[in-house]
């Protein structure tokens, strides 16, 4: 049978089981998103967004699509420590894309639960905001809006100053293969402040495929810092797909750090609908053995006086791969735009590759706009250089990759966390750290 049909079928039987169980907003979108599925189908490279990343492997598996309840009782003392010091957060836990009630008590600026479970609380607040900023032209999202039944909703009130940091740990546990499909939902209300240090993880040796839709709109005068830290294991196929729209006056802060995967692709599209609107976004990835990382961007430039920076690093050793298109993309009426895209990327062996786009699009003639692209390997004469010095060659190899990774690690903002994960990537340079060694999450 074609996959496309087999998934069509299996797809509109899992619709058809989940449907009502436990009515939630998100029961509108199902049969939307199964229609654009059947009309667009799986992600293949007919779809130029697509060209460096191939999924048919991940979609040959029989997965598990209907979301099952975990086995046996969690014990988050067990299998959940904090390893970052003085890491003192507001914390939040999804397993398998459910959200699981830890009983943390958030101040009363933040409304934190299952989007399934505030989709009932909060009808209008959700109805604002679901499935407003992601888009049905991307392949992946209409699988999400057929098939997830929950994820994370976080809601920042108006005027609330969040002074320490939420963080949301994204777990994938169980016996079975699972293709989970989660969807969060994220709310800065207006001059509010926040910052989220999210976190995946899986803590079993299953191969899972995860498939992550975040929604995050950021009202007038907001403020807000997101952190996402990638380790996982190398059975792992995760599509993490983050769709943000900024309002006046607002910044959007992100860092993606990709530590451990096997095949992991990020987008990120980010509207910027109102003047005085700024993003910055960065990422690193290290990637070895046969890992494959994709970082995809677009933003959206549509009103005047915004400006946007993106820098995006790639170390690939071994046979890892990688690829990186980023697009801006300046409206007619975006005057005063400032917007700035740099992909830069280390290849440590002949046989890693990486394929970077970095893409303008300009329809405005009063803007400052630049992009560009850099692979290359180590600096022979840096290497030279520091042996001169007294330096051996595998210590002035490790330094020069690190300082490379800390430009990005410099702009995490929580000071504990930004220590953490750079010690975490020193370790990481030195083949020391294998998956979820030494994070945040222990496995039991």
């Amino acid at each position: 049978m074609e996959l496309k049909q087999k998934y069509i079928d299996a797809i509109t039987k899992t619709v058809s089981e989940i449907s009502g169980e436990k009515p939630s907003q998100l029961d509108k979108f199902r049969n939307v998103g199964l229609k654009h599925f059947v009309e667009l189908g799986l992600p293949d490279k007919s779809d130029e967004n697509w060209l460096y990343t191939d999924l048919s492997t991940a979609f040959s598996t029989n997965w598990e699509l209907k979301p099952k309840g975990l086995h046996r009782k969690i014990d988050i003392e067990t299998i959940f420590t904090c390893d970052v010091p003085d890491f003192d957060t507001h914390l939040a836990i999804a397993f398998n894309g459910q959200y699981f009630d830890t009983g943390t008590d958030f101040p009363d600026g933040v409304i934190v639960g299952s989007l399934a479970k505030m989709s009932e609380q909060y009808p209008q607040l959700v109805e604002k905001y679901l499935f407003k900023a992601a888009s049905h032209e991307q392949r992946m999202t209409n699988l999400n809006a057929a098939l997830a039944t929950d994820g994370f909703f976080l809601y920042i009130k108006e005027n609330a100053r969040i002074e320490k940091p939420i963080q949301i740990v994204n777990a994938a546990f169980g016996n079975e293969s699972f293709f989970i499909n989660q969807h969060n939902l994220i709310i800065a209300g207006k001059n509010s402040f926040a910052q989220i240090a999210y976190c995946d993880h899986t803590l079993s040796a299953t191969p899972f495929f995860i498939n992550q839709l975040t929604e995050v709109f950021l009202e007038e005068n907001s403020e807000l810092e997101f952190y996402n830290v990638q380790n996982s294991h190398n059975d792992t196929t995760q599509v993490s797909s983050i769709y943000v729209n900024q309002n006046r006056n607002t910044n959007f802060h992100s860092n993606i750090v990709t530590l451990h995967g096997g095949l992991i692709r990020n987008e990120l599209r980010v509207k910027l609908l109102d003047k005085e609107a700024n993003c910055n976004i960065s990422a690193i990835n290290l990637t070895d053995r046969k890992q494959h990382v994709d970082n995809h961007t677009c933003i959206d430039h549509i009103a005047p006086h915004c400006t946007s920076n993106q820098l995006y690093k790639g170390i690939y050793d071994d046979e890892g791969t990688g690829a990186f298109t980023g697009k801006i993309y300046v409206n007619k009426g975006a005057q005063k735009t400032e917007a700035y895209q740099s992909n830069k990327n280390i290849l440590l062996t002949p046989n890693a590759k990486v394929h970077s786009r970095p893409q303008l699009e300009i329809y405005a003639d009063d803007v400052k706009c630049s992009h560009g692209a850099t692979t290359g390997q180590l600096d022979q004469n840096a290497m030279f250089y520091m042996q001169s010095r007294g330096i051996d060659k595998k210590e002035a190899r490790m330094l020069m990759m690190y300082a490379f990774a800390n430009e990005i690690v410099s702009k995490i903002k929580i000071e504990p966390l930004a220590a953490k994960i750079e010690g975490m990537i020193y370790r990481r340079l030195r083949g020391e750290l294998s998956r979820c060694a030494n994070c945040a999450i222990k496995c039991s």
